[in-house]
C-alpha cells in the first residue's frame, strides 16, 4: 500500500536519487574521481530526473537545490570533456 499512489514521475525522482547516490558513493569509494566525465553525467542526469518529478510536485527549496547541482554537474561535464579533448590531443602530438 505505501507505493500504491505513486506516479510515473514519482519513479522518475527516485531513479534521479538512485542516481545521484550511486555517483557519490562511488566517489567516497575511490572509484570515481571528481573530474570523471560518468561521475558528472550521473549528477546530470539524475538532478534532471528530479527536477521531472518536481515539475508535478513542486517544492521550491528542492527545485533550488536540484537547478543549482544541474548546473554545476554540467560545468564539471564541460570541463571533463575540456581535459579530455586536451589529453587526446596531447597523445597525438
Amino acid at each position: 500500500m505505501l507505493f500504491s499512489n505513486l506516479q510515473w514521475h514519482d519513479y522518475v525522482g527516485a531513479l534521479g536519487a538512485a542516481l545521484i547516490i550511486f555517483a557519490y558513493l562511488y566517489l567516497q569509494l575511490g572509484k570515481f574521481s571528481g573530474q570523471n566525465i560518468i561521475f558528472s553525467l550521473l549528477n546530470v542526469i539524475g538532478s534532471c530526473f528530479i527536477l521531472i518529478s518536481l515539475s508535478f510536485n513542486f517544492n521550491f527549496s528542492a527545485a533550488v537545490i536540484e537547478i543549482f547541482w544541474l548546473i554545476i554537474s554540467l560545468l564539471g561535464l564541460a570541463l571533463g570533456i575540456k581535459n579530455l579533448q586536451r589529453l587526446n590531443k596531447d597523445y597525438s602530438d
